[in-house]
């Protein structure tokens, strides 16, 4: 086993997932819902709680287990969740339900996020966390830059494709779009760009205040 390897699965046992989001994983994989890891999950909780997040807006629900995991790190937060499909966002409401989450607490929108998100007040989050259709992604993260306030950060989970994006032989649509996002956020001056390589890997993108003239 290689050091990498070795750190990888060490990390994976290491965090402990609270039985709510663990059960909400378990019905998300019921439903092929494909949720993001658990590592992937401990880090996006430490940047709402390090933000202070009160208004988060999730693209793609994971069946909840995304959303436990964000509202883990910032208990007072309000989440919007946009989802084309009803059957995971039956499965989130559930999921907060059982997590004891006031349903104040946590908006769900049925509709695909290329119709929602134009409709949506521009820099009224504090996150944004991007996990749905991953051919959009560049596009979705264009909308989540503007959703966010300054100084709010958006999110996406997989960035590293399970592995396709650091293979320059891997040419498809999908880990191009990856690529391309991550050399642009890079190279962007009007946000802080890193990679986490927790997991399925993380990129963090966090908006930075215009400067006035």
């Amino acid at each position: 086993m290689s050091e990498h390897d070795a750190n990888a699965r060490y990390i994976r046992e290491a965090i402990v997932e609270p039985d709510a989001i663990a059960r909400a994983r378990a019905h998300a994989v019921e439903l092929g819902a494909a949720p993001i890891s658990a590592g992937v999950g401990a880090q996006s909780a430490l940047l709402a709680a390090a933000t202070d997040a009160r208004a988060i807006l999730e693209i793609g629900t994971g069946a909840g287990v995304s959303g436990l995991w964000l509202m883990r790190g910032a208990p007072k937060a309000v989440l919007t969740s946009i989802d084309n499909e009803p059957e995971h966002l039956a499965a989130a409401r559930s999921a907060f339900h059982d997590a004891k989450i006031p349903a104040t607490r946590a908006r769900f929108i049925t509709g695909r996020a290329a119709d929602v998100l134009p409709r949506m007040n521009e820099a009224a989050y504090d996150i944004v966390f991007v996990d749905a259709d991953p051919e959009n992604v560049i596009e979705y993260v264009e909308h989540g830059l503007r959703l966010v306030r300054a100084g709010g950060t958006v999110l996406v989970p997989r960035i590293l494709a399970g592995g396709r994006v650091a293979d320059p032989v891997q040419r498809d649509a999908v880990t191009v779009a990856y690529r391309s996002l991550i050399q642009e956020t890079q190279q962007s001056a009007a946000v802080l760009a890193a990679i986490s390589t927790v997991g399925e890997g993380l990129l963090q993108l966090t908006s930075i205040a215009a400067e006035s003239a």
